[in-house]
C-alpha cells in the first residue's frame, strides 16, 4: 500500500560514533524523501564526526576513521540539509528515541535552527513492537519476506524502514489509518517537549520532568521553587535542545509573573 501524503515525508537513518546524544556524532546519514506524488529522492552522506570513531561503533556499522577523514563535517552540510528537510514530516526505525534527537542536536551544534515542532514523526519500530515485538531485520523478513543483508548500512536500513511501513499498512489495513498524523500518533510512546525525553507533557499539556528527583513535577513550578535546578541542568551534560526547551520554559515563567 502506498503512503497517503499531504506533504513530503523523510525516512532517515543515522550511523554514529555511539548512543550518547550529547557527546556522540553522526558519521553517516541517509534520507529517502517521499513526495506526495510517490516520487522518491535518496540522499546518503558520510560525515567526518570530528572525534574518533570507537572500534565498538565500527564493528556495528563498518565505518572507520579512515573512511570519513576526507568527508565534510556536519556544519558544512547543515544548511543544505535543513533546506532538504524543510516542510517535511519524518519516519524512521527507533527514530523518535534516538535518530531524531541526535539529528536535532547536530543542527544545534552547527548553529542552524530547524523548527520541527509542527512536524509529524512516524516511528516504524513502535508500530512493529505494538503489533509483533521484533527487530528491523525480523520486521523486514516478516513484512516484506526479504533478508536485510546489509543491515546497519544507513541507506539499506532507511529503504527497508520505508518498505516495512508500506507493508504494515497493507497487513493492518483494518487497524492502521493511511494518514501521517494518525501513524505518528500511533507510533509515539508519549509526548516529549525536547525529543530526548527529558521533558515530557502531562495530560494537561504542561511540561513535566521525565527524570530525576522531580520526575513527574511541573518544570515551571520547580524552576520557581528550586531555581538552582535550572542552573544545574544548564551546566550538566544534557542535549542542547533540552537546554533550549527549559530556557524557554524559564523565560516564559518570568514573563508570566505579575
Amino acid at each position: 500500500m502506498q503512503l497517503k501524503l499531504k506533504r513530503p515525508i523523510i525516512f532517515f537513518d543515522l550511523e554514529t560514533t555511539g548512543i550518547d546524544i550529547a557527546r556522540d556524532r553522526i558519521v553517516e546519514i541517509s534520507m529517502v524523501k517521499v513526495m506526495p506524488d510517490g516520487k522518491e529522492i535518496v540522499k546518503t552522506k558520510r560525515i567526518n564526526p570530528g572525534i574518533p570513531i570507537p572500534r565498538e561503533a565500527t564493528a556495528i556499522h563498518g565505518i572507520t576513521n579512515e573512511d570519513v577523514k576526507d568527508c565534510p563535517q556536519f556544519p558544512q552540510i547543515a544548511r543544505s540539509l535543513a533546506q532538504f528537510i524543510e516542510g517535511c514530516d519524518f519516519g524512521g526505525f527507533n527514530s523518535n528515541r534516538f535518530d531524531l534527537p541526535m539529528l536535532v542536536e547536530e543542527f544545534m551544534r552547527a548553529g542552524v535552527d530547524v523548527d520541527l515542532r509542527h512536524c509529524k514523526f512516524i516511528d516504524v519500530q513502535n508500530i512493529f513492537h505494538k503489533m509483533e515485538q521484533r527487530t528491523l531485520v525480523a520486521a523486514y523478513k516478516f513484512y516484506c519476506d526479504k533478508d536485510l543483508t546489509e543491515a546497519h548500512s544507513a541507506e539499506a536500513d532507511t529503504l527497508a524502514t520505508y518498505e516495512v511501513l508500506k507493508a504494515q499498512l497493507d497487513r493492518y489495513s483494518g487497524t492502521l489509518e493511511n494518514d501521517v498524523a494518525a501513524l505518528a500518533d500511533f507510533s509515539t510512546r508519549g509526548q516529549s517537549a525536547d525529543f530526548a525525553g527529558r521533558i515530557l507533557f502531562n495530560e494537561k499539556g504542561e511540561e513535566i520532568f521525565g527524570f530525576g528527583k522531580y520526575k513527574g513535577r511541573s518544570v515551571a513550578e520547580i524552576f520557581q521553587l528550586d531555581p538552582g535546578y535550572y542552573t544545574w541542568m544548564m551546566n550538566g551534560d544534557f542535549p542542547l535542545y533540552t537546554k533550549k526547551v527549559i530556557t524557554e520554559i524559564r523565560l516564559r515563567g518570568k514573563n508570566e509573573k505579575p
